[in-house]
């Protein structure tokens, strides 16, 4: 992204994927090429996560198994934090336990109330190599928290357990964009 330009202008929305794809269900590989194709995935990101009117998205969400996430996220202050993080590391997650509203993309019209912590520290690359430290409080560390766990191949539904996690799986069964099993 130049200084200055609109992150996503550039990029082109992809398809999103689902529950029940196998990308979103195994580890994502880390990135070793810094160059225009790490550029325009990340532009790629910005324009899906817009256009689907999210605040994080991971890249396998898109199909890409690779460790790079967007946000343009509020935290609990409304302080808007926009960024992305190449390589990823939760370094921190601590803080009060907080059980919250937790949806997303690959997962539409659903959520389900999730704990996570309130405060999370993640380290990483920009898309041009540079270290990150990216620091969230309240819903912001839930995004955080939310794309490092995409990463690791796991969704929020992962987290859940008792009644919280069979009422989710009884919605996906009937969600009409739902993937044969």
């Amino acid at each position: 992204m130049r200084h200055g330009s609109i992150p996503g202008a550039r990029g082109r929305v992809r398809p999103l994927t689902l529950l029940g794809d196998p990308v979103l269900h195994a580890p994502c590989a880390e990135v070793t090429d810094f160059g225009p194709e790490l550029s325009r995935l990340v532009e790629d990101l910005f324009a899906t996560m817009y256009a689907a009117q999210g605040v994080g998205l991971a890249a396998n969400q898109v199909g890409e198994s690779l460790r790079v996430f967007v946000y343009d996220c509020p935290d609990d202050e409304d302080v808007r934090h926009l960024g992305h993080v190449v390589n990823p590391r939760l370094v921190a997650a601590d803080g009060v336990v907080v059980r919250g509203p937790e949806g997303c993309l690959s997962l539409p019209g659903l959520e389900a109330g999730t704990e996570r912590h309130d405060h999370a520290v993640v380290e990483g690359f920009t898309m041009t190599g540079d270290p990150v430290t990216v620091h969230g409080t309240g819903f912001f560390a839930r995004c955080l928290q939310h794309e490092c766990d995409h990463l690791d191949g796991k969704v929020y539904a992962d987290r859940l357990t008792g009644w919280r996690h069979r009422r989710l799986l009884r919605q996906v069964s009937r969600a009409s964009w739902r993937r044969p099993v």
